[in-house]
């Protein structure tokens, strides 16, 4: 029997034997974090932002659960060497329970039943070999999307790059958006956790920008102060209408009160 494979017999109806086979894989020898980060302040802060964003406003196709993780080992096979992308995405999925038992401390992919949807790396130096020996390695392991993302240039003038599987080969799109996901991106120039440069940014198909936690918190103080002037404005114009109608009324009794000073009833004026 080999290590980690647990058989037991099971009687089923007609006295037939028949074999269950429980699968608990020995993973003691894997090592899932090293506990070494070495990664430069735009691209820690550009891997936060996909997550951020993802979380707060990324509506997923059908209402799907959905698990994803920022520089965390994705482990495609058992005596496979793990690769550990900048952000990941799956779809369909939920995270575990007990994120501290090992087998749930990374991107396990027999544990999980599936791979992700999409795997994202930033650029920050040729050697990484985003576009070659990664490239070949995510085709090979099959994600259907595969984004580069080149903010200093390494690789020329395109910035951004997309790639979808077709026939297990990568083929670039003409477009940036993630096939399945409902979910696109683009290039966004401002300020994000105090640094303001050209950041990668999330937006649905059509374009419309996703936003992060803090510009919806934003937005939704934006609107809870309009709504705040708007009642404030009508309770003014409420007020002033009481006014207008309290002095026509002073007025017409003041008028009639004359009239009858006058020996005029005003109700035959």
């Amino acid at each position: 029997m080999e290590t980690g494979l647990v058989e037991s017999q099971t009687v089923r109806n007609g006295g037939d034997i028949g074999l269950e086979i429980i699968q608990e894989l020995d993973i003691s020898h894997i090592e899932t974090e090293d506990g070494k980060p070495l990664d430069n302040t735009f691209s820690e802060r550009q891997q936060h932002l996909l997550i951020d964003v993802i979380h707060a406003s990324w509506q997923p196709p059908k209402g799907k659960s959905f698990v994803a993780l920022s520089n965390v080992g994705l482990f495609y096979g058992l005596h496979k060497t793990p690769i550990v992308p900048d952000f990941m995405l799956s779809l369909g999925v939920k995270f575990p329970n007990n994120a501290w038992e090992k087998h749930n401390r990374a991107y396990f992919n027999w544990e999980y039943g599936k791979l992700p949807e999409l795997v994202v790396e930033i650029v920050s130096n040729v050697r990484g070999n985003e576009l070659d020996a990664k490239l070949d390695l995510y085709a090979f392991i099959g994600i259907p999307n595969y984004l580069v993302f080149d903010p200093a240039g390494h690789y020329g003038s395109d910035t951004v790059r997309l790639f979808v599987l077709r026939n297990n080969e990568y083929q670039r799109s003409e477009t940036l958006i993630m096939q399945g996901l409902d979910l696109a991106c683009t290039l966004w120039t401002g300020e994000y956790n105090a640094m303001t440069d050209t950041w990668l940014r999330w937006t649905t198909p059509d374009g419309t920008l996703l936003l992060t936690g803090e510009e919806r918190a934003e937005r939704e103080r934006e609107r809870a102060e309009h709504e705040r002037e708007r009642a404030e404005h009508e309770r003014e114009r409420a007020e002033e209408a009481i006014t207008l109608a309290t002095e026509e009324r002073m007025r017409a009794e003041r008028l009639a009160q004359r009239l009858r000073e006058l020996g005029i009833n005003p109700e035959e004026v």
